[in-house]
């Protein structure tokens, strides 16, 4: 009779030792999915936001889409210019983010002038696209790749919209992530890089007939306006 006692009191104890040990796991597992999710959560964040700010129109976008149009050195074109903005977020990631990370409210005021030149922006684009001019490349001959690659350089590095873009608000914006949150926010700017500029060279040769259109410049910048306004938004409510 002890025998059966002692018995069941062994298995007892091993039962509620696997349900522990399943337990553990379980939550174990959990918190891994958990913090998957977190880190894609900022990776999309990353790239949300950096492709919405590469969406303004400045020098080295229309330099990429007349290479495109003129089928001229269009890899080489994409790969530098998406290297150099990759540079610059990391950059600003891994610098201004962390500086800023350790500065109380420094959050919130980079949201905030974030959201302003976003919005900015946008209200350029509806006054651009009340009077839209096409692009044409006719008479344009092939150009020499290092030429064509100081241009791609030059068009990046004296922009100071570039310098704003990626040190001051992708980095800022970086500063409410920790660890691997911020690794993934930064990939994720930086990937928006390549998939832009190489859509952008490639696409922009099919195109062509289109971009030539006053018409289609009006869609192109009212598009764009609105993108700066939902991203203004979405930065912008977490901190109301």
């Amino acid at each position: 009779m002890h025998a059966l006692l002692c018995d069941s009191q062994g298995a007892q104890a091993e039962s509620m030792s696997q349900v522990r040990i399943h337990g553990s796991a379980n939550e174990g597992f959990r918190a891994q999915e958990d913090m998957s999710m977190s880190v894609g959560s900022a990776g999309l964040e990353g790239f949300a936001l950096s492709i919405g700010l590469i969406l303004a129109l400045g020098p080295q976008n229309v330099f990429v889409l007349r290479q495109g149009l003129l089928r001229s050195h269009v890899f080489a074109v994409c790969l530098v210019c998406s290297l150099a903005d990759a540079s610059l977020i990391a950059a600003g990631v891994l610098g201004m983010g962390s500086v800023l990370s350790g500065i109380e409210g420094a959050e919130f005021l980079i949201a905030v002038a974030a959201a302003v030149f976003l919005t900015g922006y946008g209200l350029l684009r509806i006054w651009s696209a009340m009077s839209p001019v096409g692009m044409s490349t006719e008479g344009e001959g092939e150009s020499e790749l290092g030429p064509t690659i100081g241009a791609a350089l030059a068009f990046t590095f004296l922009n100071p919209h570039v310098y704003v873009d990626t040190l001051l608000l992708i980095g800022g914006a970086s500063s409410r992530y920790l660890g691997d949150d911020r690794l993934a926010f930064g990939i994720g700017a930086a990937t928006a890089s390549f998939v832009f500029f190489f859509s952008l060279g490639y696409g922009a040769k099919r195109l062509s007939g289109v971009l030539n259109k006053p018409e289609a410049w009006r869609v192109i910048d009212l598009g764009i306006a609105c993108i700066m306004f939902v991203i203004a938004g979405a930065i912008l409510l977490p901190h109301l």
